[in-house]
This record gives C-alpha cells, structure tokens and sequence, in this order.
C-alpha cells in the first residue's frame, strides 16, 4: 500500500491553524453554490476577509471576492494568489458528517478547500505584514467548472484595477498522495473546446433506406474517422485528444431518422495544435456527411487555453514547496488533458499553476475529481496555506518573465 508523504516542518501558524481551515472547507463543503451563484459563499469569503482585517472589494464578475492586504512599505508589484469558490451538479454519497446539505450539489473538485487554504494564506501572511514587500491580492474567483469566472473577472478589469504583477494557484489533487506538491514549467494542463455536429438527412422507413439519406450511416462512420485525427494529422510527439462524448439518433427500430447528432471535446497543448485539431475535426465530419447524400450543422465552442506556467515562477513555487513539504516530495508534473480558467490569469500574468497531493489510500481517499464519492485529506489544507503564503513573501520574479499563454481568440 502506497503511504502518503511525510510533509516537512510549514511552520507552527501553519499547523495550529489546521482546525480552523477544516471548519472553513467543511462550512463551505455543506453549502455547495453553482457557478456565478456563489452568493452565501461570497458572503462568506467577505465576512472571514473583514474579520482578519483586510481590505474587501466584492462584485468582480457577480459574486467575485477581492481582498487586498496592504505591505506596509512596498518595494514591488501585488502579488496575485487565486481560489475558485464553485461546486458541481452532483449528488454526494451519503454518511458523511460534513457532507452537502444541498440536493444534486456537490464540492466535487475540492473548491472548498481552496478557499479555506487562502483564507489561511491571508490568516498567516496578516500575522507576518512585517515581512511584506509588497501587496498581496487575494482573489476568489467564481465559475471555474463552466462559464470561465477567471475570464470574467480579468474582462471587468481585476489586473487594471489591482496592477498584480504575478499570479499563482493551487489544485489539490484527489489522486496524488497528501504532502507531495507537482509543478512543471511550460504547458501544464490542455486547452479545452467543444463542439456539436448534427447530420441532418432525408428520414423514411427502415425497410425502405434506398428512399433516404441515412444520417445514423454517415455519424457512425465519422465517429471512427474522427479518431484518425489525432492518429494520423497531429505530430506523434504533441499530445491531443479527440472524443465524442454524445451520439443520439433515432426513436425506432423501423425508422430511419432525419438528425443524428454527435457532441464532443478536445483537448490539445499549443495553439498550432488546437487550430489543426479544430479544422480537421469539421472536415471529416463534412466529408462523412455529404459522402453519405447528407449535411452538417456544426458548432464549435472555444474553452479554456492551455495553462502555461512560466519557467521562472514554477521554480519559485518548487523552492517554496521544498520548503514546505521537503525537497523529495516535490515531482515534475506530467502534462494534464484537463482544463483549467486559470490560463487565463497565465496568458496576462507570468506565474505558476501547481497540484497539491490531497489523496490518502490508507483512508479511502482516493475517488477522482467529479466523482459522487470525491473527498480530499484534510492535512493538505495547512501545507496549502502555508505555501501560498510563502510564495507572497518570495521575492518577485525577476525582469524578463512573461505571461506564457497564447491569446485566446474566438472560434469561428
């Protein structure tokens, strides 16, 4: 049996803050809110913020929470460091004392845990003002899983109006063990995009298909065409994925319809990539479709960009996760498919995105993001505060980092 790391010494605020960064997760895991709907949870943020003394801004993209905890001589730009408040529509296993009191809602990716670990970042970092050398922007951001909060926030002026000159967030992660922090340089989680593809063709009898134009053929054949894609159109070294997700046609046995629709995603890590992948998904599925006498409707839905951390500050978050975990259980990250609004913050801002082990196999916590049964080890909450409070106190990053993202751009 895998055992989870030992962390190294974070401090004794760190350690003697742990009960209070439980009740804040477990407060906050009972009242799971949707995206922009974050309203008790806002009100939340705002009162704990007050209550440790620093300056609130609320409103930022609806229910958005800044809270600015002022140097007392800065000598630098603010530093950024980012949660995401939203939960998902699922229905959490039962048993659990501290589990969802809302039907069908559900912290299911450990956004509770991220807001209680800035919160603690702003606890301890309120205790050491002395050692500031600049501001430090505390940013709750909404609508992570769906509608790019992060997006929206920046789109109604967040980096105009608090000037950040880096950014950093953490993930904790369900699948790597507690104490153990995962950070890499460049590309670390894919850019996202969706589509919907409805073949339309000409419905009759079953019995009759010469009479039709059968859409049901041409979306069977374009879903294994589709997986040629990336097989045989993206350089083998480039990493991508392809995949349909939804096929829905047809209510009879008898009878031939006139729609077959197909949704998907896919996921890719550089910009050429994802322009390669978006155009010859459309063109596989025109050419199934008018091979088969039929025509298509498609829609292509731009997601997140891909996360790019910037080499410089993903080294300052190693070192500071060295600090905090030890030097051993810090690891190189492998690339994730998922996706993650935070690439927005990277694409303006030089800094850095990182997974923080939350899992613990002896306990039975090991369930995936997004799953019914989903929970984290709470001796993750202290390491996370703690290391986010430490790479406030870092110096700044030097001259020359830059936000690593390509620009975003609209789908057509």
């Amino acid at each position: 049996m895998r055992t989870p790391h030992r962390p190294a010494a974070s401090g004794v605020q760190a350690r003697e803050l742990a009960p209070q960064l439980v009740a804040w997760r477990r407060t906050l895991h009972r009242q799971p809110e949707l995206a922009f709907e974050e309203h008790r949870t806002s009100d939340f943020v705002a009162h704990e913020l007050e209550a440790l003394g620093l300056e609130v801004h609320r409103g930022i993209a609806g229910t958005g929470v800044v809270g600015i905890l002022r140097a007392s001589g800065p000598q630098a730009p603010p530093v950024l460091l980012r949660a995401d408040m939203d939960a998902l529509p699922i229905q959490e296993v039962p048993g659990r004392d501290y589990g969802s009191q809302v039907p069908g809602r559900m912290h299911a990716c450990g956004h509770d845990g991220h807001v209680a670990m800035l919160l603690g970042a702003a606890a301890l970092l309120g205790a050491r003002r002395e050692r500031l050398e600049r501001d430090v922007i505390f940013c709750f951001q909404p609508a992570e899983e769906q509608g790019g909060g992060a997006r929206v926030m920046i789109e109604e002026g967040l980096l105009e109006r608090f000037r950040p000159s880096e950014a950093y967030a953490l993930h904790l992660w369900s699948l790597l063990p507690v104490g153990t922090l995962h950070v890499r340089p460049g590309p670390m989680m894919a850019a996202q995009d969706e589509f919907t593809a409805r073949i339309v063709g000409r419905g009759g009898h079953g019995a009759a298909p010469h009479e039709t134009r059968d859409p049901i053929v041409a979306a069977a054949q374009a879903v294994g065409m589709l997986q040629s894609v990336v097989a045989r159109n993206v350089d083998p070294l480039e990493p991508a994925v392809v995949t349909v997700g939804r096929f829905e046609a047809g209510r009879a046995p008898n009878v031939i319809p006139e729609v077959a629709l197909l949704e998907g995603t896919l996921r890719s890590f550089s910009w050429e990539v994802r322009e390669l992948v978006r155009r010859r998904v459309r063109e596989v599925l025109e050419h199934a479709a008018r091979a088969a006498g039929c025509r298509l409707e498609f829609e292509l839905r731009e997601g997140y960009p891909v996360v790019v951390n910037d080499p410089a500050a993903a080294a300052k978050l190693r070192q500071a996760a060295s600090d905090v975990v030890g030097e051993t259980a810090v690891f190189e990250a492998r690339p994730l498919a998922a996706a993650e609004d935070f690439a927005y913050f990277l694409e303006r801002l030089p800094g850095a995105f990182a997974l923080l082990g939350a899992g613990n196999e002896g306990r039975g916590i090991q369930a995936p993001h997004h799953s019914p049964e989903f929970d984290i080890d709470e001796a993750a909450l202290p390491l996370g505060a703690e290391l986010l409070a430490r790479l406030a106190l870092a110096p700044a990053l030097p001259p020359g980092s830059t936000a690593g993202g390509a620009p975003s751009r609209t789908a057509t």
